[in-house]
């Protein structure tokens, strides 16, 4: 049987993370490890700085206690797959949000991804767009799209069909919409978003100042060609966008050279 690790960013007790075990679990040997609290916006960040507990909650089901979704896959791969086993597919979500655009930079569950093809082991990275995040949480996700979706994308994978070279995920968000609503799944670029600087500022019961930094609307800029993951997502597509981790502006070595050298 397949064998599928799973993490993501919200914390491990995410009804993300119920609904992406509840859709997989027919389909292949599952194990999850994902945070203890919730990693939101943490990148791709490795814990070096204090020991790490890896907890287990139930078989094949465990929790990091302060650890990053990188984290996650770190020490899954050397403590729970050894003698060079390797789960054959490593799913990270379903995020409560979207990530796309430079989002994916900031993204804990789109780094968890990035840890997972480091290591040569396929990934996608999974996120729900919500319309009003509290209130979409309070009211509950029933997931149907994303559930769907992530099934006909993971067993592609299985059945040994992944699109994409080493060092390279799939980024996949998910509209909010019922299925039936859906038009399809359709390949997308990252696009450019549009960032605020804006903070709440607040003041605690000492008197001491502090910040708050909260969420922003998705606006973002328009591409020419309608061809990136916002329009996708939009117009009621799901956006599944190839993601590389070689960041390197090749367009621009020469120009670089150049101006080293005069």
């Amino acid at each position: 049987m397949k064998h599928i690790l799973l993490t993501n960013d919200d914390g491990y007790d995410s009804v993300g993370l119920k609904a992406l075990i509840d859709a997989l679990s027919p389909i292949a040997k599952i194990t999850v490890v994902a945070p203890a609290n919730n990693k939101s916006a943490c990148g791709h960040s490795l814990t070096l700085d204090k020991p790490l507990r890896l907890i287990s909650i139930k078989d094949d089901f465990y929790k990091i206690d302060d650890g990053s979704p990188t984290d996650c896959i770190f020490l899954s791969l050397g403590n729970l797959f050894k003698d060079g086993f390797k789960p054959d597919l490593v799913i990270s979500g379903i995020n409560i949000g979207a990530n796309m655009g430079e989002d994916i930079t900031y993204s804990g569950t789109a780094s968890a991804a990035m840890e997972a093809v480091i290591h040569k082991i396929p990934a996608i990275a999974i996120s729900q767009v919500c319309q009003n995040r509290c209130q979409d949480i309070q009211n509950g996700w029933e997931f149907e799209l994303a559930k769907d979706t992530i099934v006909k994308l993971a067993t592609r994978i299985l059945n040994n069909s992944f699109p994409l070279d080493e060092r390279k995920f799939l980024n996949v968000n998910i509209p909010p919409i019922k299925p039936n609503e859906c038009k399809g799944m359709k390949s997308t670029k990252a696009g450019f978003r549009e960032y605020g600087t804006d903070s709440d500022r607040h003041i605690n019961p000492r008197g001491e100042e502090y910040y708050w930094i909260g969420l922003h609307p998705l606006i973002w800029k328009a591409s020419e060609d309608q061809s990136c993951d916002f329009e996708a997502i939009k117009e009621n597509y799901v956006s599944i966008s190839p993601i590389k981790l070689d960041m390197t502006s090749y367009d621009d070595l020469k120009n670089l050279e150049n101006w080293l050298n005069n």
